[in-house]
């Protein structure tokens, strides 16, 4: 088992930035099609393999939380509603979600991102549906302390937020800030280095447990199991 967790850990090579690259700059049906074999085998295989090796370490950090081939995005933009027409991302990403919530991307989760020049670790839960914002922001209030507990531990929470406190709540709340945001997640910046090193399957485990208050806070307030 060790020898197939230190395989696995070296999967991403600096081809896959390389790829991302290319794909930025001919970001066309045309060229990807030609290129389609190298997709597959610099950007695609690597990450299912990092995904599907990761699934172990992750059954020791939470065993709510799954990472199957569905943990990965896919490379496609939904291009129907947005002005940008480019048919295809720039980056690879994978989020490993709730068991409860396998195919809700605005579930609680653990994130990784990758595109050159910008690659990072996340957790937390990014644009949750109204009741569910609401739960969180109720546990704030509720769980004051617990949420103190997750700063004075390092974890610095971040999202896209509001201008003034939402209706119901207090605005003279220790904590009115944080009831403005409508996100709730960490960012951990990583270099392609970092990326590419032998060990990082270990280090990005490391960082997801250092997440866990957050996720413990997150998903008991979504009353999921934990």
């Amino acid at each position: 088992m060790a020898q197939r967790n230190e395989a696995a850990s070296a999967c991403f090579s600096p081809s896959l930035f390389k790829f991302l690259r290319e794909l930025k700059a001919h970001n066309d049906r045309e060229w990807f099609q030609a290129n389609k074999d190298r997709y597959e085998a610099e950007v695609k295989m690597p990450m299912l393999g990092f995904i599907m090796a990761f699934a172990e370490p992750l059954e020791g950090i939470n065993k709510h939380f799954l990472a199957d081939r569905g943990s990965m995005f896919r490379i496609n933009r939904d291009t129907r509603f947005s002005p940008n027409k480019e048919p295809y991302k720039t980056n690879v990403g994978a989020q490993f979600r709730h068991r409860e919530c396998p195919k809700d991307v605005h579930s609680p989760g653990f994130y990784l991102h990758l595109s050159p020049g910008e690659c990072f670790v996340s957790a937390g839960l990014w644009r949750p549906d109204p009741e569910s914002l609401h739960k969180v922001r109720e546990r704030i209030v509720s769980h004051t302390r617990a949420w103190k507990a997750l700063g004075a531990g390092g974890l610095e929470v971040a999202g896209e937020a509001l201008k003034r406190v939402p209706a119901g709540f207090d605005p003279a709340h220790p904590f009115a800030e944080d009831l403005k945001l409508k996100d709730f997640y960490t960012h951990s910046p990583l270099t392609e280095k970092d990326v590419c090193a032998p060990d990082f399957l270990v280090r990005f485990a490391e960082a997801c447990r250092r997440n866990l208050p957050l996720m413990a806070f997150l998903t008991r307030a979504l009353e999921l199991p934990w």
